[in-house]
């Protein structure tokens, strides 16, 4: 049962990170592990917020998607603050 809620985390994860980074309009190609590290922390984020405005756990799994990438969508602003304006060489 455990294996099945990893494989679900991996999953919607990698799908909130593409998702949250399409709505952001990311240029760069972040790659499968970034975008389910992005998701999986922003379902944290959003859940954390979700759960601060009383919605906690009211929906199943669309909400638990819709959730992972609202969170996602703000993890990526947060990087973006932190990182502008910065270049790589």
């Amino acid at each position: 049962m455990l294996a099945l809620s990893v494989i679900g985390w991996i999953v919607i994860g990698g799908l909130a990170g593409w998702i949250g980074s399409k709505i952001m309009g990311t240029d760069a190609q972040m790659g499968l592990i970034l975008n389910i590290v992005v998701g999986i922390v922003g379902a944290v984020i959003g859940g954390f917020i979700m759960r601060s405005l009383g919605f906690a756990g009211q929906g199943g799994m669309l909400y638990t998607i819709l959730v992972a990438i609202l969170g996602a969508v703000i993890l990526t602003l947060i990087i973006r603050l932190f990182t502008r304006g910065r270049t790589t060489t």
